[in-house]
């Protein structure tokens, strides 16, 4: 389950660690472990399925058998390209859900553990320096202020051309954080030896400058 090179970057909704992960991997050719996709390939069966998000047999048994594939920065589920529909505010929403399930969560465990390998993983997710790796060398929280987060996924809304209302975003924002936090499953929580870096007045360069000194001490320091 240990990886040399291992970085795992936690945090909640909306504070940059799906554009750092990425940044990092790029930067270290690494490769990337997007976790949060996986429970949004989840949340979006279940939609599709008409199935109950609360019969956690019927979505943990969905988990397990995950018909989904990465190729080339595409998402498939049952070989359809489903990269634009996991990224709503539903299927964001939808992935919390089924992420609070504990059957879902041992569904996608090994799943994510294989993904580690001696060439190098950036781990994005909200449990990953916690369940996941917690032999990870190199643990990272990233968070920002929910206003920060909400302002920032109304300009990426806006940039798509899609509608948005700032003060709704706060309020979903908040009532994920708490729901992501108090479940009792693999709650939201920076692990007890990461790094906490808040990126609400950070840029994207900065906050990876950061890491990357962290990483370059440690993996380098032979």
């Amino acid at each position: 389950m240990s990886c040399r090179k291992l970085i795992t970057i936690d945090g909640p909704s909306g504070s940059g660690k799906g554009t750092i992960a990425q940044c990092l991997a790029e930067k270290l050719g690494w490769k990337l472990l997007d976790s949060g996709a996986l429970y949004r390939l989840v949340g979006l069966d279940v939609r599709n399925r008409g199935l109950d998000f609360e019969d956690e047999a019927s979505v943990g048994a969905l988990a397990a058998s995950l018909d989904a594939r990465f190729d080339k920065g595409h998402v498939f589920l049952h070989n359809q390209d489903v990269t634009n529909d996991i990224r709503s505010e539903s299927a964001g929403n939808d992935a919390s859900r089924v992420a609070a399930l504990p059957r879902v969560r041992e569904a996608l465990l090994q799943w994510q553990r294989d993904c580690a390998t001696s060439d190098g993983l950036v781990a994005d997710g909200r449990d990953m320096g916690t369940v996941v790796f917690p032999d990870a060398p190199l643990k990272i929280f990233l968070t920002a202020s929910p206003e920060e987060r909400a302002n920032r996924r109304y300009k990426q809304l806006k940039e798509k051309g899609m509608s948005a209302n700032l003060p709704r975003l706060i309020e979903e924002i908040r009532e994920r954080d708490e729901r992501d936090s108090n479940r009792k499953t693999a709650p939201l929580r920076p692990a007890e030896d990461a790094i906490l870096i808040d990126s609400s007045a950070l840029s994207i360069d900065e906050v990876t400058g950061k890491i990357l000194e962290a990483a370059d001490a440690l993996f380098n320091d032979e």
